[in-house]
């Protein structure tokens, strides 16, 4: 059975409202002043009439739930703002974000690759006699670029390290908003039960009739080897033996006379 829709229950929350329903039924017994629930109410009738009552139930905690509505709205809005900044962020600093991350790891691998082949072209001139003008050239500009991919490697790792930072740094600040939500919904429900369910579920099993358990009547037991009687009694049947005897009934033959027949002599 579906509840009624309370005017200011949003359609979102009808789960959460039967969800504490049932819970708080569940543990009725737990509670002194519910303990006719099962006896003069069973559970089932008792959440029928907490579901066709529901505007009279919520409205005990219609203060928690308004405060709890604003904040999920608040977080909501918060989520669209950021997906809306992120989104621009995206478009406009797509092609700087990529050069950046090109420059930085393609950088200090060709540096590094510069570097090594030409300090092993230097060295190679080098021991050659007499040595080229230019060898000392060449080993200078793997140093140089030795130099460059270090540093290239430096600032790969600092930009690592601030995406990081950065990272944690916004993850922080987005548990609030949903640990306040949390906090909300808690109030709600807390509120929801001891103000509007238990008072309601107190107050039906105190009008309904207290119904005391009736027994089933047990039938007599029959003596046995005897067939209990149905409703109706049997034919009394006497033996021939017992009593006097009956008396025979008497039968006379019929007086039968032959028809006077004559001769046709006569």
């Amino acid at each position: 059975m579906h509840m009624n829709v309370a005017p200011h229950l949003l359609t979102e929350d009808r789960a959460e409202f039967e969800r504490v329903l049932d819970e708080a039924l569940r543990t009725a017994h737990d509670h002194p002043d519910l303990a006719g629930s099962g006896s003069r109410l069973t559970t089932t009738q008792l959440r029928s009439m907490a579901l066709n009552a529901t505007t009279l139930i919520t409205t005990a905690a219609a203060v928690e739930y308004d405060h709890f509505v604003k904040v999920r709205e608040q977080v909501r809005e918060r989520a669209r703002a950021a997906s809306g900044t992120d989104g621009a962020d995206d478009t406009g600093g797509a092609g700087g974000a990529g050069l950046v991350a090109v420059v930085t790891v393609l950088g200090p691998l060709l540096a590094g690759t510069a570097a090594v082949i030409f300090l092993f072209v230097g060295a190679v001139l080098k021991m050659l006699d007499p040595a080229p003008a230019f060898a000392d050239t060449l080993l200078t500009a793997g140093l140089l670029f030795g130099a460059v991919a270090a540093a290239g490697l430096l600032f790969a790792a600092v930009g690592l390290l601030v995406t990081a930072l950065r990272n944690s740094a916004t993850e922080l600040p987005a548990q609030t908003p949903d640990d306040e939500l949390t906090r909300a919904r808690e109030a709600w429900c807390r509120a929801l039960t001891e103000r509007g369910i238990h008072p309601f579920l107190r107050d039906a099993l105190a009008a309904a009739p207290d119904v005391p358990q009736q027994s089933a009547p047990q039938s007599p037991r029959s003596p046995a080897g005897r067939i209990p009687k149905v409703g109706y009694s049997g034919p009394d049947f006497t033996s021939p033996n017992e009593g006097s005897p009956a008396p025979r009934p008497t039968y006379t033959s019929p007086d039968f006379t032959s028809p006077d027949a004559t001769s046709p002599d006569a």
